[in-house]
């Protein structure tokens, strides 16, 4: 892998988010008295425009004739705004029952993202043979050509028809070295590239399609060719794109005077710098606000803001006080807008002036909220909209005295009566208004009016914070540890792209309750099981830039950085149902299945063991409990066979060995503690570094036990099931806590309702509350207490984890995470002491 273009972007990215964290800083005041405003666009160094336009001819083939009524349409798409929002439709004219084309002018060297639509009297979208919905499909405008695509299945229906996979790596063309989280596509069909450049798409309709590599941040030129698929038949392709080098693109712009004065305006773009996340956002969006750069004031009045972009990338922009959908700039007359250009080879100052904010002849609304002192000082307090479904949260805009603030300008010409609310850093359905809370409410109503509107509204209390008060402590006899010994904290391993402006908050978080660890859980999503699909999801998975932004930024704190790489997958129908019992379940299990399973694998961890070397993690954790049925003597959740096959521990001796040829720190198995059933894969654990031990022992099934009756109980399974371990494979042992602020967490098992235990994860934000569970904080203190006095008398144990904590913001809820908990008061006052830094 090329390590100077990721240190490239991560330079990129980190920079956009140090900008945005400006938002925090910003204050208003009263309304200007006057503007300048530019008349027309100015560009200062060479001109992008005007775009020269290649006549483009698209042809493609449908799976059945449409029906009388139906016509079939070319959706030219914008991320920016919206995939569904502000699409341009071309109609298709027919030259046969299955053939049909359309002739566009395109801009010579854009990036075109479209996709196929089926009208009548609802529009039916594409999808693929997996059932799985189309985002789009991408054409790179190189000359005036042809385009010839195979639409494959539509939303209503399923077609059965041949069909083969495409597979292979992409490279840079100057270096030769594998390319990671570049987007490929055919079809329709997409794929994030892993550390190997390896990319996969299976199910592709048999025939010629056009196959794509775009870099999401356009540090490498986007590649384009044919590839055949034929039926049954993998087509293998290594491709090589090359690098862009990088200039400085100055954004100016003058706004309309009635914009709030010191209110932060920023860029929102197709690239990853310019806050486009490729992801399906809430309410169909795909930028996010937290991750856009915020242009600075200048004293004539016009906001500036500079940022490295690749030269020859195409890019899409508009200026917003929101996102790309709310609050962002208008034509005069109220339609809406997406700038484009060319980046040229040379710095370039491009001088804009937005028409309007607004759309239609609704008046703007101003919101101003007042909220608890009782809310940390550090946090954001963000608007959340709801048109038609919620959208992503907006950063209000700070006040002082605990007031905030934010006007809405557009688009109210499409609204009429919505909803909103408040919440915390962005995270709107977790840490909520106490009056709208939670993933089912509609939020408060408003009606869009002629005449102006100022909403004076009032949070009485956070959900889940609604009064946080200090815990007391009842001080101890610890044993410093010696050099070496782990205190941390581990990620959950839930993701969402404005978790990364937290990020920075989080850490110094982890670092002030005395941690000398940060465990990551960065991940990969099970999309299907047959076919097997494994791969990074925008928008669920970090990217791989996200993961190694977070990783320099704990180190920058001190932190050592330990990386856990974790499956998402498919939910459960019940939303209490393990995740991961799904996956093996459905699964065929058989010999070609289970070893396209491990080839998956041990490409998640050699992708992770890649990740580890580029940016310096200390250590890097394999395995994990939702792993047991592939393991020597594994077993089926259900307690069955897996028909796992026999020469499974070779398999797993071969994955750690590759991961060390990739990875030289050290590498840990997570291993699950099960009482008097710990199965321990003894041979391939002494290929290992230590056992991540995996712990949510029964402590007692007594609602009225003592913390001492804790204590107790944790010694002697310690003693009488762990102890042994350590010297039985010659490796330290650490020992990686989770118990959830839940009633019952101290029996192991909150109960599911169904004479089952509950997936402790179904606890976790941003999932919905389970009003059934009672929530426990002392008792998760009291816990963590017990645990860590057992550790403190047994020097075999080398490290204390404490697992699922939640990133973005401290809530009392009745998740594992410890994140403004009485139990993270305890580990504050633990943690120092067991490392010698407090005597």
């Amino acid at each position: 892998m090329d390590k100077s273009p990721l240190w490239r972007r991560a330079a990129l990215v980190a920079l956009i988010l140090a900008i945005s964290g400006q938002a925090c800083t910003l204050s208003l005041f009263q309304f200007p008295t006057s503007n300048t405003p530019t008349e027309s666009p100015i560009v200062t160094g060479p001109s992008p425009t005007p775009q020269p336009m290649a006549q483009t001819t698209f042809v493609v083939t449908i799976p059945e004739p449409l029906q009388p009524g139906e016509a079939l349409v070319l959706a030219v798409l914008d991320e920016v705004t919206g995939l569904s929002l502000n699409a341009t439709y071309y109609p298709m004219s027919p030259r046969d029952a299955l053939t049909y084309t359309a002739v566009l002018p395109l801009g010579l060297n854009s990036v075109v993202k479209y996709r196929y639509v089926r009208r009548s009297s609802v529009d039916v979208v594409e999808d693929t043979t997996l059932s799985t919905a189309i985002r789009y499909r991408l054409y790179y405008v190189v000359a005036q050509g042809e385009v010839d695509d195979i639409v494959a299945d539509w939303g209503d229906k399923n077609y059965a028809r041949p069909k083969g996979t495409l597979q292979g790596r992409v490279f840079n063309a100057d270096t030769g070295t594998p390319l990671p989280s570049l987007l490929v596509t055919a079809g329709g069909m997409q794929y994030l590239t892993d550390s190997a450049g390896r990319f996969d798409l299976s199910g592709l309709p048999v025939g010629t399609h056009n196959l794509v590599v775009y870099s999401l941040d356009g540090i490498y030129m986007p590649f384009q060719q044919g590839a055949t698929v034929g039926d049954g038949q993998t087509t293998n392709v290594d491709l090589r794109v090359k690098p862009s080098p990088l200039v400085n693109v100055t954004f100016m712009v003058s706004v309309p005077t009635n914009t709030v004065a010191g209110a932060p305006v920023r860029v929102a773009g197709n690239l990853l710098q310019l806050g486009n996340t490729f992801a399906d956002l809430q309410g169909g969006l795909s930028t996010n606000t937290d991750r856009m750069p915020i242009m600075n004031l200048q004293p004539d009045g016009r906001y500036s803001t500079r940022v490295s972009l690749p030269v020859g990338a195409h890019i899409q922009y508009k200026y917003t006080l929101g996102d790309g959908f709310w609050n962002a700039e208008h034509k005069s007359g109220g339609e809406w807008i997406l700038r484009e250009f060319i980046v040229p080879a040379s710095d370039i100052t491009l001088e804009d002036r937005v028409a309007t904010w607004e759309a239609g002849a609704s008046s703007p609304i101003l919101f101003e909220v007042t909220v608890p002192s009782a809310t940390p000082p550090g946090d954001i307090i963000y608007i959340q909209f709801n048109p038609y479904g919620w959208t992503e949260p907006i950063p209000m805009w700070p006040l002082g005295n605990s007031k905030w603030a934010y006007k809405l300008y557009s688009p109210l010409n499409m609204l009429g009566s919505f909803g909103y609310r408040y919440c915390r850093n962005g995270q709107c359905g977790s840490a909520d208004d106490s009056n709208t809370a939670g993933n089912s409410t509609n939020g408060k109503e408003i009606t869009t009016s002629l005449t102006a509107q100022d909403i004076k509204d009032t949070v009485a209390s956070w959900e889940w914070f609604e009064n946080p008060e200090a815990t007391t402590l009842v001080g101890a006899s610890i044993t410093a540890r010696p050099s070496g010994f782990l205190a941390g904290i581990e990620f959950q391993s839930t993701f969402r792209p404005n978790w990364s402006y937290y990020a920075p908050q989080a850490f110094a978080n982890i670092q002030a309750l005395g941690a000398n660890y940060v465990v990551l859980t960065p991940s990969w999503t099970y999309l299907s099981v047959d076919p097997l699909t494994f791969a990074t999801v925008p928008g669920q998975d970090p990217l791989w830039i996200d993961s190694a932004i977070m990783i320099s930024q704990a180190k920058a704190l001190g932190l050592r950085v330990a990386i856990f790489p974790t499956p998402h997958f498919p939910p459960s129908a019940d939303g209490l149902t393990s995740v991961s019992s799904s996956l093996w379940q459905s699964a065929p299990r058989d010999a070609t299945w289970w070893q396209t399973w491990f080839t998956r694998y041990r490409a998640f961890a050699v992708n992770y063991a890649d990740l580890s070397t580029q940016t310096g993690a200390d250590m890097l954790i394999l395995g994990g409990d939702w792993i047991t049925p592939a393991l020597p003597g594994g077993t089926m959740p259900d307690g069955s066979s897996p028909n796992a096959p026999a020469d499974v521990e070779a398999q797993w001796k071969a994955v750690i060995a590759e991961v060390r040829q990739h990875f030289a720190g050290k590498v840990y198995w997570a291993l699950p503690y099960t009482k008097s059933n710990m199965q321990t894969p003894l041979s391939f654990l002494q290929d290992t570094d230590g056992v991540y031990l995996l712990w949510n022992a029964s402590l007692s099934t007594n609602p009225s036990a003592a913390k001492a009756d804790y204590v107790i109980e944790a010694g002697n399974l310690l003693d009488n099931e762990v102890s042994a371990l350590p010297s039985l494979i010659r490796k330290p042992i650490i020992l990686a806590i989770a118990y959830p602020s839940a009633a019952g967490a101290a029996s192991g098992c909150i109960a599911d309702g169904r004479g089952g235990c509950l997936d402790l994860t179904a606890l976790s934000r941003p999932n919905s509350d389970l009003p059934s569970v009672p929530l426990d904080l002392q008792g998760q203190a009291d816990i963590y207490e017990a645990m860590l006095t057992a550790i403190n008398g047994r020097d075999w144990i080398s490290g204390v984890i404490s697992r699922g904590y939640y990133p973005p913001a401290a809530l009392q809820d009745k998740s594992m995470s410890v994140h403004g908990k009485p139990a993270a008061d305890i580990l504050w006052y633990w943690y120092p002491r067991m490392l010698g830094i407090v005597k």
